[in-house]
């Protein structure tokens, strides 16, 4: 059956050779006028039988690059114009199934790109595999996350609870059980679901969570939000109280003129180190919420890549430009004591180049550090486990390496999509299939009962399971990394 009864009206899906596929089904009313700016509504009802075979439109969002890699199966289409794009693609392997295992995926893009529309987050894998999986596209840049007077904050995260509404009442016609479903996100969408995670467990919207490449130390201050305003504001001349009232396209021509701000503020850091102006505002961490017992009902899955600050380094040929004084650049960025951080890194380092050695800095200022001590709070309440992707891609001549966002054709089965090999691709001109379907079986089965397949994460060992050929759970990889990240939970 292809045509699926819902609380808002019937859905008609298409057939794949491993389920069904349902696109762009309305979790929420259009954000559009008033909305733009407020916490989403429930989606009105429709007649008849509405089309679910095809995607929809999508959030607005401007272009991105990165020199010379090809991003295009991680961003998807860009930004299709059409004001019903909060919506929700539903893959499940049978409708008439019962209490299948439920994901659902929050895509990354720095908080101002990307779509669940996107190549690397196609559904089949999960559903062949008895997964039913949901993506969703919500709202990012300035509709999403910029604090403004008489709005509510995060309503990009307003936005993937209102779709977690839409599975626990809407999944069991899919095939899925509501009782069983575990939120995943990467990178920005992982740093959202650290939030979830930290403000909304009690909820009762979901079960398990799986942070991939996040940053439990990554949302601003109100302080720093509010620098964020005040410079659209200028930079448009518009006063912050009207900002809501700008039109999308003045609002994503404005965006670039706030990358490179400074957002340093009150003594902390810009936890972002001017990668996007946008992103959660929170009064605290997440990971310092979790570590006051935030989440304790809930497990965890997290984990980050080996060279995240690769991605942001290597199309460019940063990685081997790079000097010494890019390094301490970077880590003065991050860290009350870049001098003692970069001797950290170079003790762990003794062979690192400058390159590798910036990238290791950035990649754990971004990731890694916030990772660890997610890993660390939640684990001294509830079960967690911990991962890192360590496998290297050959693209741009190999620089790529275990850069981030590569563990995400591994996760979702998706190697074989269009755009992810080739010179300038995501994995390059070689993919291990062998260890794609181990990274795709942990997720299968922590989805399923909470066991990826290696022992819990606990301190003082600190057991991670490091994804690599061949693959192997190793104590505590970074020590010398994570204590001189140590208490800057509120830098």
């Amino acid at each position: 059956m292809t045509t699926v009864p819902t609380a808002k009206g019937r859905v008609q899906g298409r057939r794949t050779g491993d389920g069904l596929v349902f696109s762009a089904i309305p979790y929420a009313a259009a954000p559009v006028g008033p909305a733009r700016f407020a916490a989403p509504r429930p989606a009105p009802r429709w007649d008849g039988v509405r089309d679910a075979t095809r995607p929809g439109p999508t959030a607005p969002s401007p272009e991105r690059a990165f020199g010379a890699l090809d991003m295009a199966p991680f961003f998807g289409p860009g930004w299709v114009r059409g004001e019903d794009y909060l919506t929700v693609n539903v893959w499940t392997p049978d409708t008439a199934a019962r209490g299948l295992p439920v994901m659902v995926f929050v895509h990354g893009g720095g908080f101002v790109s990307g779509s669940a529309q996107a190549a690397l987050y196609d559904g089949t894998g999960f559903s062949r595999d008895g997964v039913v999986l949901v993506t969703l596209n919500y709202r990012l840049g300035a509709p999403g996350w910029l604090s403004v007077p008489g709005a509510p904050d995060n309503r990009g995260l307003l936005d993937v609870l209102a779709a977690l509404r839409w599975v626990q009442e809407e999944i069991e016609a899919f095939g899925g059980d509501p009782g069983n479903v575990t939120l995943f996100g990467q990178s920005a969408g992982a740093t959202i679901v650290d939030a979830a995670l930290a403000e909304h467990a009690d909820s009762g919207l979901f079960r398990r969570v799986i942070s991939q490449s996040g940053n439990g130390l990554g949302a601003f201050v109100p302080a720093q939000a509010e620098l964020v305003a005040n410079r659209l504001g200028s930079v448009l001349a518009v006063p912050v109280a009207e900002l809501a009232e700008v039109p999308d396209e003045r609002l994503i021509a404005a965006t670039p003129q706030l990358r490179g701000m400074d957002l340093a503020v009150d003594g902390r850091f810009d936890p972002l180190l001017r990668l996007t102006p946008f992103g959660l505002v929170l009064e605290r961490q997440p990971a310092v919420s979790v570590a006051a017992g935030a989440g304790a009902e809930i497990t965890l899955l997290v984990g980050n890549n080996t060279e995240e600050g690769n991605l942001y380094l290597a199309p460019n040929c940063d990685l081997d430009q790079s000097t010494l004084d890019d390094v301490r650049s970077v880590a003065a960025r991050a860290h009350p004591d870049p001098d003692r951080l970069v001797a950290a890194y170079r003790a762990q380092r003794p062979s690192a180049t400058a390159g590798e050695l910036r990238s290791a800095v950035l990649g754990d200022a971004l990731f890694g550090a916030g990772t660890r001590a997610l890993a660390d709070a939640h684990s001294a309440h509830a079960t967690t486990y911990r991962y890192e992707f360590a496998w290297r891609s050959t693209a741009l001549g190999g620089s790529l390496g275990a850069a981030h966002g590569v563990e995400l054709p591994f996760v979702f089965d998706s190697a074989r999509g269009p755009g992810s090999h080739g010179p300038n691709s995501l994995l390059g001109t070689e993919y291990d299939p062998e260890l794609g379907a181990e990274v795709h079986s942990a997720w299968v089965r922590f989805a399923t009962d909470g066991d990826p397949g290696w022992e819990r994460y606990t301190t003082p060992r600190r057991p991670v399971r490091r994804f690599a050929r061949p693959s192997a759970v190793v104590s505590d990889p970074h020590p010398l990394e994570r204590g001189a990240w140590r208490n800057t939970a509120t830098r």
